[in-house]
């Protein structure tokens, strides 16, 4: 079979084989062989045709959404507050319009108002542009009624707003709401103040304890672009350990690169997120969420899948390659039915992390090994290669690590968004 193109070259462009000595590692990569030469071939993936958002609207920012947590307002639920979130935009247009999830509530969830601003001042603080803030509607209403297990997307805005820049959403809810469908860590502040205050400046507003987000799943932006890529994994796409309200999670990173290409890019990532196993407010397994959090965004061409670390740990050395390279074989047969470019990105290490066996190495081996030469994927990214150690390549290199062994920190995002060949994701 071909192989499907190299998205790296390392630091030194060392030998890959040179890099891994030792005789217990030789035993290893021979396993992982062996593994990779059992599992049967697919047919080479048939790229899907380019064309742009038939209708301009492209999501330009999203999360990912999950049952409510066990404390704070996703668990008890909100009365008469408004909450105020801060979406950063990877491109802007002229108009945009929001998405609000019920996906997990228990009872229908009224909206009574809702408005949408740039944001003023700086990151992290609950203040917008009193002149630009406009109400947003609902089939031309104020109000809405989002039933349980459903998403509501609201009428057009016009508010010109900039590429790589911040939009201010704030949201009433007259309640009681019951427990709030939300995104567990969005590295970003929210904010809460009583009553409607949709319309208000920063005065009335106090930071909500934690960085979840709640209830707003979407932002799309009608502007010229040649579409949306969204990056689908677990807590190393969803930024764990990335500066609150920084911005520098790798898709982040990714955004800002892909920005002069008109390409939109969508976070999709959950921490603690799996393949094949649900996991309440780490959502749910990453085959059943896949057209949620995937298909169903405006404007989407491509998605980069990097998941399967937490399947591995949570095994301790049970889950084989073969059950990773099948459940990845599942969303490559989704993305293409849909039409979109998939592209694999290989697992970054673990080595001293958590739950950190050598049957799991074996699986994490043999997945990366699949990704890099089985052809299934239309290319993919080589994250590992972009932060591990040249020396012990076996561990994340040590300017990289955020203290876990298994997150990288902003240093390691910045390499993770510059291991990916732009050329080959918006072919």
């Amino acid at each position: 079979m071909n192989a499907s193109p190299r998205l790296w070259k390392n630091r030194a462009g060392e030998d890959d084989a040179v890099m891994l000595a030792g005789s217990w590692m030789q035993s290893l990569i021979a396993a992982v062989a062996m593994v990779a030469s059992s599992l049967p071939g697919a047919p080479a993936p048939q790229a899907p045709a380019r064309i742009a958002p038939p209708d301009g609207w492209v999501a330009s920012w999203g999360v990912a959404v999950t049952q409510a947590g066990p404390t704070g307002p996703s668990a008890t639920g909100v009365r008469n507050t408004t909450i105020r979130q801060v979406a950063h935009l990877s491109l802007g247009g002229g108009s945009i319009r929001l998405r609000l999830s019920n996906r997990f509530g228990k009872q229908p969830l009224v909206v009574g108002a809702s408005s949408v601003a740039p944001r003023k001042g700086g990151a992290g603080t609950p203040n917008l542009e009193l002149l630009k803030s406009l109400p947003v509607t609902y089939g031309g209403r104020a109000a809405i009624t989002i039933p349980v297990g459903a998403e509501s997307v609201s009428d057009p805005v016009d508010l010109p707003i900039g590429d790589d820049s911040d939009v201010v959403i704030s949201t009433y809810f007259p309640g009681p709401t019951g427990p709030l469908t939300q995104h567990p860590a969005g590295y970003a502040s929210a904010f809460s103040a009583t009553g409607n205050q949709t319309r208000a400046g920063g005065a009335p507003y106090r930071k909500i304890p934690g960085m979840a987000r709640f209830v707003v799943s979407g932002v799309d932006v009608k502007t010229r672009a040649e579409g949306t890529i969204v990056l689908f994994g677990d807590s190393i796409t969803d930024g764990a350990s990335s500066p609150v309200d920084g911005n520098l999670r790798y898709p982040d990173q990714l955004a800002d690169r892909l920005t002069k290409r008109r390409y939109a890019v969508v976070n999709a990532g959950i921490g603690g997120n799996r393949l094949l196993v649900n996991g309440g407010v780490s959502g749910e397994a990453a085959i059943a969420r896949f057209e949620r959090d995937v298909v169903r965004r405006s404007g989407v061409r491509a998605v980069v899948i990097l998941e399967g670390i937490n399947d591995i740990r949570a095994g301790r050395g049970a889950i084989s390659g073969a059950q990773l390279i099948n459940a990845h074989r599942q969303l490559i047969a989704r993305a293409h039915a849909a039409g979109l470019r998939v592209y694999g990105a290989t697992l970054t290490p673990y080595w001293a992390a958590d739950h950190y066996t050598v049957g799991g190495e074996v699986a994490r081996q043999a997945l990366n090994q699949w990704i890099r030469t089985a052809g299934e994927y239309d290319g993919y990214v080589d994250s590992e290669h972009a932060v591990r150690d040249p020396y012990q390549p076996l561990r994340i290199a040590p300017g990289y690590d955020s203290g876990d062994h298994l997150h990288p920190n902003a240093k390691g995002f910045t390499a993770m968004a510059h291991a990916a060949d732009l050329d080959l994701l918006t072919s």
